[in-house]
């Protein structure tokens, strides 16, 4: 492909990235949970913590997306953090087997192994955006969003099958074996998806180009990047709407339970009607961009749309704990994931265009601080969410009125995320023309579909 922008089967060949990243992460951060609680009956707070940890080491991705810069070519991070993240995915399920003898030391070995997971997935989850969005072309890059999105939920609901299959009858032997065929898979996918990908004429011109100036050491690229109107907003905006999007993860089957009185398999499948929903949600951005072309539907306004419909799904929930069991509430939660869906999609695409926003050179720790916004957001949302549940509980005395204090505030901090959206998009820039990057046209299928 050497410098050319991708066609739909490249943007689908970096998707099997994705794909394989999110297999990884949900046998490492799901499966693993179930196995320590249950299997183990090691006490919850133990997966929680090394779940967290993951989230943590995250926060280094605008260190890692700087090192991509430097070197002017992302497929060694790529290919690079995928090694990283697949070693620790298989070291997790060691640590987890090793735990049934030895509890110190497998503990010990699980907390090094989710530090490279977290190390793992932030290498190579940035280099990857950075890539998709340099190689897309504009009209392209909210299906392009879609797509690799899918795609690695498809990772998830495939690993979780297959795994659940190979994991039973559970032995620790079965849990490393599972865990490593699932390592070697990522790793396979990583290779076919990144294989031709960067151009490597394109990326020495672009190496030889750098190493002719001097290079800013990371914290002073950081500060300049951050120093971006646009970057910095947009950074605040990611956090305050993916705290908004995660704090009601772990509340909403307690509260399905607690209020509606559903039983365990009645919450799982609750998940089940809201993943559906929000799988639909991101495919409604770019189908409606197919269907009216020429209509005036922009990024920015799904944004904002996104977030505001999402309030109002959760104000609906924040209802249905005062009205009780009467209320319609799969339909209601179907409703929030199609919301959550379409604000998701919405804000990557704009991801992917602020990008450029700014000094090329800097690609990597734009997009570096803001995938760690979004996951010190989601490392901190369901602990603040279940933390806000509990004190609600404790001063109001009442289950549903405590979910409804939450799911309410929730709402709210939705709300602002949509003003920060617009606030984002009047951000003052050096070019003028960058002053309309969030009024990009979403991507459409029938214009794009010339490879």
């Amino acid at each position: 492909m050497n410098g050319s922008m991708l066609s739909w089967f490249g943007i689908v060949r970096l998707g099997l990235i994705q794909t394989g990243l999110g297999a990884i992460v949900v046998l490492t951060t799901s499966t693993l949970n179930r196995v320590m609680v249950i299997e183990l009956a090691m006490p919850a707070i133990l997966p929680g913590a090394l779940v967290a940890i993951h989230y943590v080491l995250q926060v280094f991705r605008p260190a890692w997306g700087h090192g991509s810069d430097l070197g002017a070519r992302r497929t060694p991070w790529i290919v690079g953090g995928m090694a990283v993240l697949a070693t620790g995915g298989l070291m997790a399920s060691i640590a987890t087997a090793w735990m049934t003898t030895q509890p110190l030391f497998g503990i010990a070995l699980a907390v090094v192994a989710f530090c490279l997971i977290g190390a793992g997935v932030g290498a190579a989850g940035t280099s990857l955006l950075v890539l998709l969005a340099k190689r897309t072309d504009d009209n392209r890059r909210a299906a392009a969003a879609t797509i690799v999105w899918v795609m690695m939920i498809a990772g998830f609901i495939v690993t979780t099958v297959v795994a659940g299959h190979w994991l039973d009858p559970f032995s620790p032997m079965r849990l490393i074996i599972v865990s490593g065929s699932v390592s070697v898979a990522a790793m396979v996918l990583t290779i076919i998806g990144v294989w031709g990908v960067e151009g490597g004429s394109v990326a020495r011109a672009q190496l030889v180009s750098r190493s002719s100036t001097r290079q800013p050491s990371f914290r002073d690229a950081f500060m300049e990047v951050w120093h971006e109107p646009k970057s910095r907003r947009f950074a605040i905006f990611v956090f305050v709407s993916m705290l908004a999007y995660s704090a009601q993860d772990l509340i909403l089957e307690p509260f399905a339970g607690a209020v509606f009185a559903f039983t365990p398999g009645e919450t799982t499948k609750l998940s089940g009607v809201q993943h559906a929903g929000t799988l639909i949600g991101m495919a409604l951005v770019p189908l409606i961009g197919a269907v009216y072309p020429r209509s005036r539907v922009n990024l920015q306004l799904w944004t904002v749309g996104g977030c505001l419909a999402s309030a109002i799904a959760l104000l609906c929930l924040a209802a249905a704990a005062i009205v009780g069991p009467s209320w319609p509430l799969r339909e209601t939660v179907f409703m929030l994931g199609v919301t959550n869906g379409a604000y998701a999609v919405a804000a990557i695409g704009s991801m992917m265009v602020l990008i450029s926003a700014g000094d090329e050179k800097r690609e990597g720790v734009r997009m570096g601080l803001w995938g760690a916004s979004q996951a010190f957001a989601f490392g901190i949302g369901g602990f603040l969410g279940t933390l806000a549940s509990d004190i609600a509980r404790y001063v109001l005395t009442s289950a549903a009125l405590s979910y409804f204090a939450v799911f309410a505030s929730e709402a709210g901090l939705f709300v602002i995320a949509a003003v920060m959206a617009v606030w984002v998009h009047r951000a003052p820039t050096k070019d003028a023309t960058q002053q309309q990057v969030f009024n990009l046209p979403i991507a459409t299928v029938t214009e794009g579909a010339r490879s």
